[in-house]
This record gives structure tokens, sequence and C-alpha cells, in this order.
């Protein structure tokens, strides 16, 4: 395993419509004077036990044993796992055949004009394929789906861009990666440290590419994750 004018087009209509509203009720005494930026320690407070929506768990590498389940929370699913770099889609300076020995030229998720997502310049979050241990479509995932990827003290904002192995979890771009401070170099990098991807069920952004339309439409998203869980 490898390792603005915004468009937002959400999926699940009247859910997210709610989601991107602030109720005059919001929770009392935080802080807002951050224009909805949520900090790292707001959202693992969410997320420090586990509801499992998989029928098992996953590996974080081939031959590693099975500890990571998919953990669901309202409006959300969560795992907790390393990061791996994925550097495939378009060719780039640093994604490419000889930066990476397991590179390749597609990607599960186009952008707009049907071409692969540039990993180098597109924070994105890899899903497991579909099997019989978990499925993201009928968890209300597709490309385009915001994801918040919590490491450290850093929160960074993604989108599904691609599908992995079915039984191996815990994988990003290199631009997802270089985000959150971790080496996003495809051969070497990546991070055993604990990471934390919270999909946001029902929603997409559109184009998929459109990283500002992702970060906005993740802060709405997260900040209601607050308030719902």
């Amino acid at each position: 395993m490898r390792m603005s004018t915004l468009t937002l087009a959400v999926t699940a209509g009247a859910a997210l419509l709610g989601a991107a509203s602030i109720p005059a009720g919001a929770a009392p005494g935080r802080d807002r004077t951050r224009e909805g930026a949520v900090t790292a320690s707001e959202l693992l407070a969410e997320v420090t036990s586990c509801s499992r929506v998989s029928r098992g768990k996953y590996r974080t590498d081939h031959g590693s044993p099975a500890t990571v389940p998919v953990c669901g929370l309202k409006g959300a699913v969560f795992w907790k796992a390393d990061m791996d770099i994925d550097c495939d889609g378009q060719v780039t300076a640093h994604c490419n055949r000889t930066a990476d020995p397991w590179f390749q030229s597609q990607t599960a998720f186009t952008q707009s004009d049907g071409r692969p997502l540039v990993s180098e310049k597109l924070p994105y979050v890899v899903v497991p394929g579909p099997s019989a241990l978990w499925d993201y479509r009928a968890a209300g995932l597709k490309g385009g789906s915001v994801v918040a990827v919590v490491h450290g003290d850093r929160v960074g904002y993604a989108v599904v861009g691609d599908t992995g192995p079915a039984e191996i979890i815990g994988e990003a771009s290199y631009a997802a990666a270089r985000s959150l401070g971790v080496d996003p170099d495809p051969a070497t990098g990546g991070t055993a440290a604990e990471v934390t991807y919270i999909l946001f069920t029902g929603s997409r952004v559109r184009p998929i590419e459109d990283h500002g339309a992702a970060v906005a439409l993740g802060r709405t998203l997260a900040e209601q994750f607050l308030r719902d869980n």
C-alpha cells in the first residue's frame, strides 16, 4: 500500500442544508471568532469510543493484523489508522513512476474534465474498496464526499478521491499528507502515528477538484458534527 467562487453540490439535500445553518442555540462557550474553524481537540473528543458499522476490522498494511474498525456517529463515519501516501493520478514532479514504485495513472474518481485527480495538488483520502466487510457507498459516501483529517493538533479538509484494497485502510494523497505536516514522499513517507479520518456522510463537493469548496463545506459540517454528537 502506497503509500474563490465555491460551487457546493450536496446529495443529501435537506440534511446538508440543515448542516449549513447555524442555529441560535449553538453550543455555549465555544469561540465563535474563528469563523467556523474547529480544532483537532474538539473533533477528537467526539471520537473516543466506537460504535462499529463495519462487519469486521481492517489492516493498515499488507501482512499487519486487522485492528481498525469503521465507526459510526450522527452524520459521519470515522476510523483511526496510519497514513500511507497515494500518489496515483496525473503525473507530476513528485507523483510518477520514478518517484513511486506503485504509481498508477488513474484514480477511482475523476475531475470534472474526466481526467484523474492530481495527488500532488488535491488533498484527498482513499477509502477501502467495497466488500462484505464494509461498503462506503452504503454509508452515503462517494467521490467528492468531504473528510476532516486530524493528525496531532492539525485539522485538514479533503475529499474522498480514490479507492484502495478491500481489506486495507489508512491512505491519503500527497497534498493531504503535506497539509498535515506528514512526509508526503510516496516511497518513504507517510506516518505510523495515529491519524483520524472523519467522513461526512451524504456530503459532496462539485467539482471534486475544488479544494476551496471542500474546506468551506468541511468547516460547516464539522461544526454540525460537534453539535449533533
